[in-house]
Formats: structure tokens, sequence, C-alpha cells
């Protein structure tokens, strides 16, 4: 019997879970567990014939998978960029939700508001529902209290969220003026660049802490 660990992109009691049906019941296999403390975590598994390919192969059906023991580029891991990318999707959808709300209702309702005011309103409430709505999947997802869910939510990437917001508000504005033009098809479509930008901007900061110290933004 041979024992090998592996640095993987589990990041969580969530993930365990998921892989341990798929760990315990392969034959190859007599024991396995996770440490869940270092950066990167590490997977030890003990058995026979433990291969670096079966053991991916394994991970993969729970949507894991080994990092690659090359010496890769700080910037150069593609599970962390899809994982940095999932979450920045999360807080785009969140802070979108509110920015644009907020900027379709005072322009509907209070169509005098003061431009510098309109942004300032859309950030806060686009903050605020990015924080809702991540408070919402770690209640659900990682089964988080609603206390620990919302102070975990409010404690992630505050400065990513932030960045986000002001980059879609900013690129909206170059483009729209900052007038929401709700029957001309260009104002739409200038929301394209906007959530494109949004989410952009903080995807290597959001890569960055996931590589050096595993905090995920969302």
């Amino acid at each position: 019997m041979e024992t090998t660990t592996f640095e993987t992109d589990i990041h969580c009691q969530k993930c365990i879970e998921t892989i341990t049906p798929i760990l315990d019941k392969d034959q190859s296999i007599s024991k396995w567990s996770v440490d869940l403390e270092p950066s990167i975590k590490t997977l030890t598994v003990s058995g026979d014939s433990i291969s670096t390919h079966h053991i991916n192969e394994l991970l993969g059906k729970g949507g894991y998978s080994i990092l690659k023991e090359n010496k890769e580029s700080f910037w150069g891991s593609k599970p962390l960029w899809k994982r940095a990318s999932f979450n920045t999707l999360n807080c785009l959808i969140g802070c979108s939700i509110g920015d644009f709300g907020m900027v379709f209702y005072l322009q509907a309702f209070y169509p005098s508001t003061p431009i510098v005011w309109q942004m300032v309103l859309a950030i806060i409430a686009g903050l605020i529902t990015s924080i809702m709505l991540e408070t919402i999947i770690l209640k659900s997802r990682e089964h988080f209290s609603w206390s620990l869910a919302l102070k975990t939510a409010f404690g992630m990437s505050f400065l990513s969220m932030v960045a986000m917001e002001l980059a879609m508000t900013g690129t909206d504005f170059m483009i729209t003026g900052g007038k929401a033009a709700f029957n001309d098809i260009w104002y739409w479509l200038a929301l394209v660049p906007a959530l494109i930008v949004g989410f952009l901007t903080p995807l290597p900061y959001n890569y960055y802490k996931l590589k050096k110290f595993n905090k995920a933004c969302h």
C-alpha cells in the first residue's frame, strides 16, 4: 500500500462532502483525508496503485482537480481562474441588481437627482444587494447560520465589490451620460460593456486573493 499527497482546488468542508461518496466508493483507496489548513489544500490518499491520473479522474466527478505539479507561474492556475471567475460572476450579479435597479428607480421617479448622487446611491445599492445575495448563497451552499452567513459575506473582499461598482457605474456614465433612456435600444446595449468591465476589473484581484490566501470574494 502506498500513500500519496496531492495539492488540489478543494477549499472547504462542503467540497469534502461532495467528494466523500466518490472516494469512499473507489476500491483502490483504503483511506484518505484532506488538510484544509494550508492556503493550497492537500489530499492524502492511501491504497494500491494510486496514480495522479486516477485520483484526478475521481476528483473531476465532483468538479475538482489536482493542481499541476509543474512549476506553473503565479498567474497560471486554470482551476483558480475558473473559481475566481465563478466568484466574480456571483458578485457581478449581486452588484448589478442593486446598481442598475437604483438607476432605473431614480430616473423613473426622481429624474432631477444630481448625477453624482445617482452614482453614489447606485454604488451603495449594488454593495447591499451583493452582500445579500452572497449571504443567501452561503446559507444554502455552505449551510451557514444566517448571522454567520451575513458576517462572512460582509467580511469578504469589500475592495473587490467597490472596484466592480466603480467600474460598472463609470463605464455606464461614460457611454450614456448617466441618463436612462428606457426607450432607446442603445441605452440597453450600453449595459453590456458596463457588465464586462465590471467583471474584468476585480477578476485579477480575486484570483490573487485565492492564490495567495485562499480567500474568495464570493
